[in-house]
């Protein structure tokens, strides 16, 4: 943590999740995000003949493949996350069932359902262009026809990174250069790092659709943000709680711990320390810049000065910025 900044806390501590070993015959290996695995072992279709097992050594294989197209990224779920809420979309389409982000109550790719209902009407929609293949796309045109309640994620499909309409129903609102995606093949380890080179992301709706400047302005400010990371998430809706608690914290019963839970951590950069923590049941941290350079510097002062911190809110004092 950067002294004088919002810690990132929960980043780490969403970070120390179970890394199970998945391995079947002929098939790839990998250690998955802890959580993710535990999504899936509650949510994946296997309504088919296939096993849980086979299934999700399809989902790898198909991962993989995905991830040969140097043209694929994942979108970084806190673009994911804004964009949902535009028109409080229960859908998700596109992508392979390792990276698709939790907080959507179905998930699909084109006209097959990983996981959720099967629902006849259509449904508000995020959509993931690149994370689909022709003929998953293909499945969707009757969609952009007749609804107007879809969101869609791209880069741009124009030459030399120019913007080109998807088809006729679709209208951009929002386009820019930022760290808009994770890295290729975080899925193995769950790292939630994002990639370090910025890239195009388009955002296109209905043409029929309707979005406030508000609105327009909150997805383009998060398209052209410059975190290291994507932004954790403690909400309670849809599969959000079962996925976590798949983490180390979930598997341990933190999250059911009747009083007060913080994360701390402590910095010392360039003879500048600081100290933070974030506070788990009321979604809030601070941070504060510890003592003066010329006393002397250390790590242990800094993780120190953010234990002091923590001991000192019950007392109602609030140090540096909540």
């Amino acid at each position: 943590m950067n002294s004088g900044t919002r810690p990132q806390a929960s980043s780490k501590q969403s970070q120390h999740k179970e890394q199970p070993r998945s391995s079947y015959p002929q098939g790839p290996s990998f250690s998955p995000d802890g959580a993710q695995w535990h999504l899936l072992k509650h949510t994946l279709d296997d309504s088919g003949s296939s096993a849980l097992g086979a299934n999700i050594q399809n989902e790898v294989k198909r991962q993989l493949s995905l991830d040969k197209d140097t043209k694929h990224s994942s979108d970084a779920w806190k673009i994911v996350r804004t964009v949902k809420e535009v028109f409080q979309a229960t859908k998700y389409q596109g992508e392979k069932a390792l990276t698709i982000p939790p907080f959507f109550k179905n998930a699909g790719r084109g006209n097959q359902r990983i996981w959720g209902e099967k629902i006849p009407t259509p449904q508000p929609m995020v959509i993931d262009w690149s994370g689909l293949d022709d003929k998953e796309k293909l499945d969707l045109i009757p969609t952009f026809s007749t609804t107007d309640n879809w969101i869609l994620l791209t880069q741009p499909l124009g030459v030399s990174n120019k913007t080109q309409p998807l088809f006729r129903e679709a209208m951009l609102v929002a386009r820019a250069d930022g760290k808009s995606s994770r890295h290729k093949g975080w899925w193995r380890e769950g790292k939630d790092e994002l990639a370090t080179h910025s890239m195009t992301t388009e955002v296109w709706i209905s043409t029929r659709g309707k979005m406030s400047e508000i609105t327009r302005t909150t997805i383009q400010e998060a398209l052209e943000a410059d975190n290291l990371k994507d932004t954790p998430f403690f909400e309670t809706e849809d599969l959000e709680v079962i996925h976590r608690f798949g983490t180390e914290a979930g598997l341990l019963g933190i999250y059911n711990f009747p009083g007060a839970v913080y994360a701390t951590d402590g910095s010392n950069d360039k003879k500048v320390m600081g100290a933070g923590f974030y506070r788990l049941d009321e979604n809030r941290g601070g941070c504060c810049q510890l003592g003066r350079g010329e006393e002397g510097n250390s790590s242990n002062r800094a993780e120190l000065g953010a234990a002091c911190v923590v001991l000192e809110e019950p007392k109602g004092k609030r140090i540096g910025n909540q």
